[in-house]
Protein backbone atom coordinates (compact mmCIF):
# COMPACT_ATOMS: atom_id res chain seq x y z
CA UNK A 1 0.00 0.00 0.00
CA UNK A 2 1.30 3.49 -0.94
CA UNK A 3 2.24 5.34 2.03
CA UNK A 4 -0.75 8.38 1.30
CA UNK A 5 -2.77 5.54 1.19
CA UNK A 6 -1.97 4.16 4.08
CA UNK A 7 -2.42 7.77 6.12
CA UNK A 8 -5.82 8.73 4.49
CA UNK A 9 -6.83 5.34 5.79
CA UNK A 10 -6.04 5.80 9.01
CA UNK A 11 -6.98 9.03 8.99
CA UNK A 12 -10.52 8.04 7.93
CA UNK A 13 -10.74 6.05 11.10
CA UNK A 14 -11.72 8.43 13.35
CA UNK A 15 -14.09 10.28 10.49
CA UNK A 16 -16.69 8.09 10.13
CA UNK A 17 -20.23 9.91 10.73
CA UNK A 18 -21.59 11.93 8.36
CA UNK A 19 -21.61 14.85 10.51
CA UNK A 20 -17.76 14.54 11.54
CA UNK A 21 -17.06 14.06 7.82
CA UNK A 22 -19.41 17.07 6.53
CA UNK A 23 -18.00 19.24 9.57
CA UNK A 24 -14.66 18.25 8.20
CA UNK A 25 -15.23 19.08 4.86
CA UNK A 26 -16.01 22.85 5.86
CA UNK A 27 -13.77 23.44 8.79
CA UNK A 28 -10.34 21.87 7.62
CA UNK A 29 -10.13 24.46 4.51
CA UNK A 30 -11.29 26.81 7.01
CA UNK A 31 -8.37 26.06 9.01
CA UNK A 32 -6.03 26.22 6.49
CA UNK A 33 -7.32 29.34 4.67
CA UNK A 34 -7.06 30.96 8.60
CA UNK A 35 -3.61 29.44 9.42
CA UNK A 36 -2.29 30.82 6.13
CA UNK A 37 -3.79 34.02 6.65
CA UNK A 38 -2.26 34.28 10.12
CA UNK A 39 1.30 33.84 8.37
CA UNK A 40 0.47 36.21 5.77
CA UNK A 41 0.48 39.05 8.76
CA UNK A 42 3.46 37.91 9.13
CA UNK A 43 5.70 39.67 6.34
CA UNK A 44 9.22 38.39 4.89
CA UNK A 45 12.49 40.40 5.30
CA UNK A 46 13.23 43.25 2.96
CA UNK A 47 16.47 41.70 2.42
CA UNK A 48 14.51 38.96 0.56
CA UNK A 49 11.14 41.35 -0.48
CA UNK A 50 13.78 43.99 -2.41
CA UNK A 51 14.72 40.93 -4.30
CA UNK A 52 11.30 40.30 -5.39
CA UNK A 53 9.37 41.80 -8.58
CA UNK A 54 7.04 43.72 -7.26
CA UNK A 55 3.79 41.62 -8.79
CA UNK A 56 4.34 39.18 -6.02
CA UNK A 57 5.05 41.47 -3.17
CA UNK A 58 1.48 41.10 -2.12
CA UNK A 59 2.38 37.29 -1.76
CA UNK A 60 5.64 37.51 -0.09
CA UNK A 61 4.93 36.69 3.61
CA UNK A 62 5.41 33.66 5.89
CA UNK A 63 2.29 31.54 4.67
CA UNK A 64 3.28 31.46 1.25
CA UNK A 65 6.85 29.85 3.00
CA UNK A 66 4.59 27.52 4.74
CA UNK A 67 2.62 26.68 1.67
CA UNK A 68 5.49 25.86 0.03
CA UNK A 69 7.12 23.48 2.55
CA UNK A 70 3.46 21.99 2.56
CA UNK A 71 3.43 21.34 -1.07
CA UNK A 72 7.14 19.75 -0.93
CA UNK A 73 5.46 17.37 1.66
CA UNK A 74 2.52 16.43 -0.37
CA UNK A 75 4.35 16.30 -3.39
CA UNK A 76 6.69 13.63 -2.19
CA UNK A 77 2.84 11.46 -1.10
CA UNK A 78 0.74 11.98 -4.59
CA UNK A 79 1.69 13.91 -7.46
CA UNK A 80 -2.12 14.21 -8.04
CA UNK A 81 -3.11 15.24 -4.49
CA UNK A 82 -0.14 17.86 -4.98
CA UNK A 83 -1.77 19.48 -8.22
CA UNK A 84 -4.85 19.59 -6.55
CA UNK A 85 -3.14 21.42 -3.58
CA UNK A 86 -1.13 23.63 -5.31
CA UNK A 87 -4.20 25.15 -7.28
CA UNK A 88 -5.76 25.16 -3.90
CA UNK A 89 -2.88 27.11 -2.51
CA UNK A 90 -3.09 29.33 -5.01
CA UNK A 91 -6.76 30.12 -4.26
CA UNK A 92 -6.12 30.46 -1.13
CA UNK A 93 -3.19 33.33 -1.77
CA UNK A 94 -5.37 35.21 -3.84
CA UNK A 95 -8.87 35.17 -1.22
CA UNK A 96 -6.68 36.20 1.87
CA UNK A 97 -5.01 39.59 -0.83
CA UNK A 98 -8.53 39.65 -1.88
CA UNK A 99 -9.74 40.26 2.39
CA UNK A 100 -6.33 42.47 2.87
CA UNK A 101 -7.23 44.48 0.23
CA UNK A 102 -10.51 45.53 1.99
CA UNK A 103 -9.43 46.85 4.31
CA UNK A 104 -12.59 45.67 6.81
CA UNK A 105 -10.42 44.71 9.83
CA UNK A 106 -6.73 43.82 10.69
CA UNK A 107 -6.01 40.80 8.46
CA UNK A 108 -4.58 39.02 11.70
CA UNK A 109 -8.19 39.75 13.61
CA UNK A 110 -10.06 38.16 10.76
CA UNK A 111 -8.00 35.42 10.40
CA UNK A 112 -8.23 34.48 14.02
CA UNK A 113 -11.95 34.52 13.79
CA UNK A 114 -12.11 32.05 11.35
CA UNK A 115 -9.48 29.82 12.86
CA UNK A 116 -11.31 29.56 16.66
CA UNK A 117 -14.51 28.93 14.86
CA UNK A 118 -13.39 25.87 12.70
CA UNK A 119 -11.29 24.70 15.38
CA UNK A 120 -14.98 24.82 17.58
CA UNK A 121 -16.62 22.93 14.38
CA UNK A 122 -13.80 20.36 14.35
CA UNK A 123 -14.37 19.72 17.83
CA UNK A 124 -17.85 19.33 17.74
CA UNK A 125 -17.28 17.18 15.34
CA UNK A 126 -15.05 14.81 16.67
CA UNK A 127 -17.37 14.84 20.03
CA UNK A 128 -20.18 13.47 17.90
CA UNK A 129 -17.83 11.28 16.53
CA UNK A 130 -16.63 9.82 19.71
CA UNK A 131 -13.14 9.66 18.68
CA UNK A 132 -9.83 12.08 19.03
CA UNK A 133 -9.05 14.41 16.71
CA UNK A 134 -5.89 12.38 14.42
CA UNK A 135 -3.66 14.67 15.15
CA UNK A 136 -3.22 14.35 18.74
CA UNK A 137 -2.18 10.58 18.06
CA UNK A 138 0.53 11.79 15.23
CA UNK A 139 1.25 15.75 14.74
CA UNK A 140 1.56 14.28 10.48
CA UNK A 141 -2.20 14.26 10.41
CA UNK A 142 -2.29 18.36 10.64
CA UNK A 143 -1.33 17.85 6.81
CA UNK A 144 -3.09 14.85 6.03
CA UNK A 145 -6.53 16.36 6.92
CA UNK A 146 -6.45 18.98 4.04
CA UNK A 147 -5.62 15.95 1.59
CA UNK A 148 -8.52 13.71 2.89
CA UNK A 149 -10.81 16.71 1.99
CA UNK A 150 -9.18 17.12 -1.13
CA UNK A 151 -8.87 12.99 -1.64
CA UNK A 152 -13.03 12.85 -1.36
CA UNK A 153 -12.92 16.10 -4.20
CA UNK A 154 -11.47 13.67 -6.63
CA UNK A 155 -13.06 10.17 -5.26
CA UNK A 156 -16.26 12.36 -6.50
CA UNK A 157 -14.80 13.76 -9.75
CA UNK A 158 -13.63 10.62 -10.54
CA UNK A 159 -9.89 11.96 -10.37
CA UNK A 160 -7.58 8.72 -9.24
CA UNK A 161 -4.66 10.19 -7.13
Amino acid sequence: MRTIDSLLAEYAESHQKKLNIAIHYICVPLIFFSLIGLLASIPLPDSITNALPVSILPYAHLGTVVIILGLIYYLRLSVVLFIGMLLFSALVLFFIHQIELLQLAPLWLIMLIIFIVAWIGQFIGHNHEGKKPSFIKDLQFLMIGPAWTMSHLFDALGIKY
